[in-house]
């Protein structure tokens, strides 16, 4: 391959993807083919096709979303919250270019309107195109895609949303701004008085002062605030974090989750929530 992608580097005849996490780890991925490979107006878009992994999603060549294991995160950020609220019709996605947030969201009879808010249209475009296992291609009336700035976006809605789902990549680059405490209140501001709010908030172990500065954010905002975890093999660690923000709401629904899914069932949601010793005091 002579035009081979940066981020991409041969070792031994083979195509490797070696991302580096931190200064102290790098996680490596073998790889079949470059499926698409291009620079957007704010990053480098990759869509791989990995041995192990499968398709996958790489933004500046830190991969974001797989179709082993992308359903986990996308059906855990999306049914914990739309579980909780009991209404949830108009429903936020910040972020999500991959589309499998908005792709759970659409199972909710009861949501009338999605509105995805990701400033980079390269991913959505290349994730419907290239990655099915994550985006079904999604196609649902009810999404609209909004290609904008998330953080203006929310400074711009006041009591509008009732569930705002914030499915940001790591705080690097165009994401660094969805960790910030001004751009949560604005989140605050722009839900309805009984809304709720949740973001992944990093691996709890590696990257435990960005999840512990978000939950402290949070804290300060909504009365109603809570960890959940799930189990996620492509990022560092395999263990990540959501943290729950919330004005009223809290309980789950009496009724079994019904949902179609891969990964979350009535266990799983009413079982997240309990934390290992070392996170319970946070």
């Amino acid at each position: 391959m002579n035009d081979m992608p940066k981020f991409l580097q041969r070792i031994n005849q083979d195509l490797w993807l070696v991302e580096d996490e931190r200064e102290n780890m790098k996680i490596s991925y073998r790889i079949k083919d470059v499926i698409f490979s291009a620079q957007s107006e704010f990053q480098h878009v990759m869509i791989l096709d990995s041995y192990d992994f499968g398709r996958m999603l790489v933004l500046d060549g830190v991969v974001q979303t797989t179709s082993l294991d992308g359903h986990i995160y996308n059906e855990m950020i999306t049914h914990i919250p739309l579980s909780i609220h009991p209404n949830p019709e108009r429903v936020l996605i910040i972020g999500g270019g991959d589309c499998g947030a908005a792709r759970e969201a659409a199972k909710y009879d009861e949501v009338k309107h999605i509105d995805m808010v990701e400033i980079d249209e390269m991913v959505v475009k290349v994730c419907k195109e290239h990655l099915p296992a994550v985006s079904g291609n999604l196609a649902d009336p009810r999404v609209h895609f909004i290609y904008a700035d998330g953080m203006e976006h929310v400074k711009e809605m006041k009591n509008h949303y009732d569930v705002i789902i914030v499915d940001s990549s790591d705080p690097i680059g165009p994401a660094k701004q969805l960790f910030e405490y001004d751009f949560y209140r604005n989140i605050h501001d722009a839900l309805k008085e009984d809304g709720l709010m949740v973001c992944q908030s990093q691996s709890p172990l590696f990257h435990r002062e960005i999840m512990e500065q978000t939950v402290k954010h949070i804290k300060q905002l909504f009365p109603i605030h809570k960890i959940y975890t799930a189990t996620v093999p492509t990022y560092p660690g395999g263990f990540w974090s959501f943290t729950l923000g919330s004005k009223k709401h809290q309980a789950l629904p009496e009724e079994p989750f019904d949902k179609k899914t891969k990964y979350v069932n009535d266990a799983i949601l009413r079982t997240c929530f309990e934390l290992p010793e070392f996170l319970r005091t946070k």
